[in-house]
């Protein structure tokens, strides 16, 4: 990309080509000559995609930014943990795998406006402008009410309950998301008078109450291990889950029946493979992680065979 001759390369392979992504740092691709207006001159039916730090307007957008500095200035961290707790990072990148996720989706929409118009596309996305999605509910309640919100830890700012717990032995996480189902979770947990409360009968009042119910709670799922109420629970349709820890998903039933983890050929790593089946099939990696420039030959061949011509 510093070289001239490399950029015009470039320019040559986008004559023809249907989508350009970009993400590096801010001002560089105007400032070589490889902006979204200069491509798509070049090839007008081109959908020029852009990945920003922190989006291409603002006093930020020449700033730099990673998946925990879009975090932090979104506000992601003072919506994760314990209100006692410092603001905390999200552990999985969020925001340059959503990212990544709202690109394809604008360049496959703009793939059909193209089919329409003939005319190609800018698209502009950011890890800030992803995580302004993530927290789009509690910035909107906020502009709504006027009242930050709270951090509630494993639970719902919401819902009551709809939380992790511990039991005897290992924590479950229970979604008792309204009032059937909080009526069928009291009778499990051998309190059906919880859901004739008037503190407890709908919602907003579970909600209100939610101290006080979370102390009724926490002692009756300590009496029993995990086992005994995933299996209660299920008895009766309430939503629940164990609380995994890495080694305790890699392990189980539900991610080797849904045949995730694929084989990279020529390394034979175990990675996980794409969230998504074709006609009930995960696809596979065809080949391993390339090199820098094994590719070369494959990319620029087309240019070769116009210069022999």
């Amino acid at each position: 990309i510093k070289s001239a001759a490399d950029r015009d390369k470039l320019k040559l392979l986008v004559r023809d080509a249907d989508i350009m992504i970009q993400n590096l740092r801010p001002g560089i691709v105007d400032e070589i000559g490889i902006g979204a207006e200069v491509m798509r001159k070049v090839n007008p039916r081109l959908i020029y995609c852009s990945i920003w730090a922190f989006g291409n307007k603002g006093p930020m957008k020449d700033a730099p930014g990673f998946d925990p500095l879009a975090q932090a200035f979104g506000a992601v961290m003072t919506l994760t943990g314990r209100p006692e707790d410092p603001p905390t990072f999200c552990a999985p990148a969020i925001n340059d795998v959503s990212t990544g996720m709202w690109s394809v989706i604008g360049i496959l929409a703009a793939i059909q406006q193209r089919n329409t118009t003939g005319v190609g596309c800018t698209i502009d996305t950011s890890l800030f402008e992803s995580a302004v999605q993530w927290v789009s509910g509690p910035l909107n309640a906020y502009h709504h009410t006027g009242n930050a919100p709270q951090r509630f830890g494993g639970a719902s700012a919401t819902l009551v309950p709809y939380q992790t717990f511990d039991t005897s032995d290992h924590p479950i996480c229970i979604a008792a998301g309204n009032n059937r189902l909080f009526e069928k979770c009291a009778k499990v947990m051998g309190h059906p008078e919880w859901a004739q409360d008037p503190r407890f009968n709908t919602g907003p009042n579970r909600n209100a109450h939610r101290s006080e119910l979370l102390a009724l709670i926490i002692p009756v799922l300590k009496t029993n291990t995990r086992a005994h109420w995933l299996a209660e629970f299920s008895k009766v349709g309430v939503p629940n889950s164990p609380v995994n820890d890495i080694p305790d998903l890699s392990k189980s039933d539900q991610l080797r029946d849904m045949d995730m983890l694929r084989t990279l050929p020529g390394s034979g790593a175990k990675i996980v493979g794409l969230p998504i089946q074709f006609n009930g099939e995960r696809p596979h990696p065809y080949r391993g992680s390339p090199k820098v420039g094994e590719h070369n030959d494959e990319v620029f061949g087309a240019l070769k065979a116009d210069a022999a011509e």
